[in-house]
């Protein structure tokens, strides 16, 4: 439906006190198969970027600007993966496929203020490779510990101010109905559908917003490597463009999938006919990608693969020896 052409119904309706989620109600038989896939995937999920993150807070050889930026991604993949997909899991097993409104509304502002302080993030990550490899001498000068803490707090006030002002607009509009959503989480769209008032310039807002934070990163984030590019192609040493190359190889991958799939779902006006392909792509943003990102990022890296293997050739001596 057109927001700007919807009809505003009787706002002395009841208001909404809980939201049916339909995203996967016509799986049928596959809604198990989908719990244990999901199940599997969560739980490595948080089992490799727990690990990230442990290992880059305790070993000081990766107390590094680059490795403080990936700490932070992989504490906010963490944070979006687990918003959605306990519920999502939940849903697969339930009959009753209902979840109250209130959390509801709460999944989508923490997922979103996550999600949004992600994109800033890898904006940032890709500010950091371009330092090391444009201007290796002042790389320690420029990102300093202060420097690397205030670019993580821009991301999450921004995310914060973004989201926010959003959110507020919203909560000031009735909510009544009807009361089910085609999706398997409360993404921002399908929320707008319940509001019995003209939603146009939220959804105006919520489009501009999107464009910006995405478009605004995926800019910062293709400049530094086309200046990274640049400087390599100019380095005299075959090795020493491939160990280039190879440092910006991660981020790379885990930006296109990060970038590609929330383009794909918010940066463009509202169609319904797409909801499929929404969902397929946030199931990319919310389960497969916080999966891949440790091992596409992290355990690639022969830095971590040193921490990792010096920390379980550890485990494995402090273990007792059989008689």
């Amino acid at each position: 439906m057109d927001p700007a052409r919807r009809t505003p119904v009787n706002q002395s309706s009841a208001a909404i006190t809980e939201v049916v989620l339909l995203g996967f109600s016509s799986f049928g038989q596959l809604q198990l198969p989908l719990f244990l896939l999901f199940l599997m995937m969560y739980m490595l999920t948080m089992l490799g970027n727990a690990l990230v993150i442990f290992m880059i807070r305790l070993d000081r050889r990766l107390h590094t600007p680059m490795y403080y930026f990936l700490s932070h991604l992989s504490l906010l993949e963490l944070l979006v993966t687990t918003t959605v997909t306990p519920t999502m899991l939940l849903l697969l097993l339930s009959q009753r496929k209902t979840i109250s409104f209130l959390a509801c509304a709460l999944q989508g502002y923490v997922y979103f203020l996550a999600g949004s302080a992600e994109v800033l993030l890898l904006a940032s990550m890709s500010v950091d490779r371009y330092v090391a490899i444009c201007n290796p001498l002042r790389y320690t000068a420029i990102m300093s510990g202060q420097v690397c803490l205030s670019l993580v707090l821009s991301c999450w006030m921004s995310s914060f101010i973004f989201i926010s002002t959003s959110m507020v607009l919203k909560a000031r509009l009735p909510f009544c109905g009807p009361n089910a959503i085609d999706h398997f989480f409360c993404d921002s769209a399908p929320l707008l559908e319940l509001i019995c008032a003209d939603t146009s310039l939220l959804w105006a807002l919520d489009l501009a917003i999107s464009s910006f934070l995405l478009l605004s990163s995926v800019s910062v984030t293709t400049v530094s490597y086309l200046c990274i590019v640049a400087t390599v192609m100019r380095m005299p040493s075959a090795q020493g463009r491939q160990k280039a190359f190879t440092t910006c190889t991660s981020h790379i991958m885990v930006a296109s999938l990060y970038y590609g799939s929330s383009i794909f779902i918010y940066v463009k006006p509202a169609d319904n006919s797409s909801a499929g392909f929404n969902k397929a792509a946030t199931v990319l943003n919310t389960v497969v990608t916080p999966l891949l990102n440790p091992i596409i990022y992290s355990f690639r890296n022969k830095a971590v693969k040193e921490v990792l293997r010096d920390g379980m050739g550890r485990m494995g001596a402090a273990l007792p020896k059989s008689a």
